[in-house]
């Protein structure tokens, strides 16, 4: 049976994977020297929205109820919904991390040595990470249940992808040129041959 506070368990256990996930990674990269980098106030206040909606405000209503004059009916059948997108997200979170390998970064960096990568996940979206914070998004909207907490995730993984990835595919065509320009050609940004 689903209840609201399993619902909410659902929710942070999808937080914990997204982190065990992303650690090994995170403490990989910083190993790897940058040869050029464009993170600045913009790009920590775009990754501060998104941890803000994603997180944030998420974990506040999960852990005190907060905002509670914004709750919505609990309904369990929609609480089971949310199991497929927050699976999904995980899987391609990781599955990104997988196929980026040394190439990987939290801002938008190059690193030495930094090869373009089209296998994997990528030969069908450039943008996979970000397709993932939408499913996650989605899977925070169908768990928890306040408007409030809902909406942020979709918000916040919306934000960060309108202000960011216009300025992450310059760096990749800057870095990669033609190359670069071909791979937009046949791949989709976020959903595969749809978008």
């Amino acid at each position: 049976m689903m209840t609201q506070m399993s619902a909410a368990l659902v929710w942070f256990a999808g937080l914990i994977g997204w982190y065990i996930i992303r650690y090994p990674f995170a403490r990989r990269a910083k190993k790897i020297r940058v040869s050029k980098s464009l993170f600045d106030w913009r790009e920590s206040s775009i990754l501060a929205v998104a941890l803000l909606g994603l997180l944030v405000i998420p974990a506040a209503y999960a852990l005190i109820g907060f905002p509670a004059r914004l709750d919505r009916p609990f309904i369990p059948a929609v609480a089971w919904l949310g199991l497929a997108p927050l699976c999904a997200a995980l899987w391609l979170f990781r599955r990104s991390h997988v196929d980026l390998g040394r190439n990987w970064s939290i801002s938008l960096e190059i690193r030495e040595q930094h090869a373009l990568v089209k296998t994997g996940v990528y030969r069908f979206i450039r943008h996979p990470m970000y397709t993932s914070f939408f499913l996650l998004g989605l899977a925070q909207m169908l768990l928890l249940s306040n408007w409030l907490a809902d909406a942020s995730g979709l918000i916040g993984a919306g934000v960060f992808y309108a202000l960011r990835v216009r300025r992450e595919e310059s760096l990749m065509l800057e870095c990669f040129g033609n190359d670069y320009r071909r791979y937009m050609g046949h791949t989709k940004q976020l959903i595969p041959w749809i978008y």
